[in-house]
């Protein structure tokens, strides 16, 4: 019981620091009127808001910062945690590109990369210089604005969820409190694609999120470290909003279908969560 209140008190102590820091976050991006602002300084502020939440509540309670799954852990579960949204992505945009509900590739980021690279190399060139850059280059630049998140979300949140409660329920409150952390952004901001309503955009993102939160949590508590939690998460926005979406050519359904804020990947967030559920056998408590 002692055990329990600790973690109780714990968690409302981050979701407290969290939610004081992210206020002046949500108000200077919102007053702003874009994500864009500074440069998207507002943004990494906010994103490392959780971060600095978790470093914070972790010295109050502990004293220390060994607790929060600082070690790599082995190697495949980070590998598993790269390549999960790139698979997720690679089905939805697709089946996207496939049927009709959306082109590929767009013709204004052809553009781009012909402008960049010489209008003399063949598209499917171009598009592998292009998906390279973004798996590399462009991932190293994500982790950083990731990892400021997951310090808080998989370092401090989901392991003392986990000392209280089943994974199942572990998973489903954390990406409760995920999701909810974002919506602002989606409601008061431009976190959304042109012509999809806001209130399409929030429930196609709410199953996206809390589905992903079943391998985020999976992957947490198998590996003991919250490095999968930074590369899972680098991954997905790299993948999503630098990669496959710019890659697809936009019809009048196509952004109700693709991006976090379409039923593509609200239904891959799903799949992925039923997967990670059935894996729950195989979990040991958090390192």
């Amino acid at each position: 019981m002692i055990r329990k209140n600790h973690s109780i008190k714990k968690i409302f102590t981050f979701l407290s620091i969290t939610l004081a820091g992210s206020f002046i976050f949500y108000y200077l991006i919102i007053t702003n009127g874009s994500l864009q602002a500074y440069g998207g300084a507002y943004v990494l502020g906010l994103m490392w808001t959780p971060g600095i939440a978790g470093i914070i509540t972790e010295l109050l309670f502990e004293h220390n910062l060994k607790g929060m799954g600082w070690r790599f852990g082995k190697f495949k579960y980070l590998l598993w945690a790269y390549f999960i949204p790139f698979i997720y992505c690679l089905v939805v945009y697709g089946i996207t590109w496939l049927t009709g509900l959306g082109t590929f590739p767009a013709d204004g980021v052809m553009a781009e990369l012909r402008s960049t690279l010489g209008t003399g190399l063949p598209t499917a060139v171009l598009i592998l210089i292009y998906v390279a850059d973004v798996a590399t280059i462009g991932f190293i630049g994500s982790f950083f604005s990731a990892m400021g998140e997951e310090i808080g979300w998989r370092g401090v949140l989901l392991p003392e969820l986990a000392k209280i409660m089943s994974f199942p329920r572990a998973s489903l409150v954390s990406g409760i409190i995920w999701t909810l952390w974002h919506l602002p952004l989606i409601f008061f901001a431009d976190y959304n694609l042109p012509g999809v309503p806001k209130w399409y955009a929030a429930v196609m993102f709410s199953i996206l999120v809390i589905g992903i939160s079943y391998a985020f949590a999976w992957l947490r508590i198998k590996s003991g470290s919250l490095w999968t939690g930074v590369v899972l998460h680098a991954s997905h926005n790299i993948f999503v909003q630098g990669l496959f979406t710019p890659l697809t050519g936009v019809l009048a359904i196509t952004p109700f279908i693709i991006d976090e804020f379409g039923a593509g990947l609200a239904i891959a967030g799903v799949v992925v969560a039923l997967i990670f559920l059935s894996k729950a056998k195989q979990l040991n408590p958090t390192g």
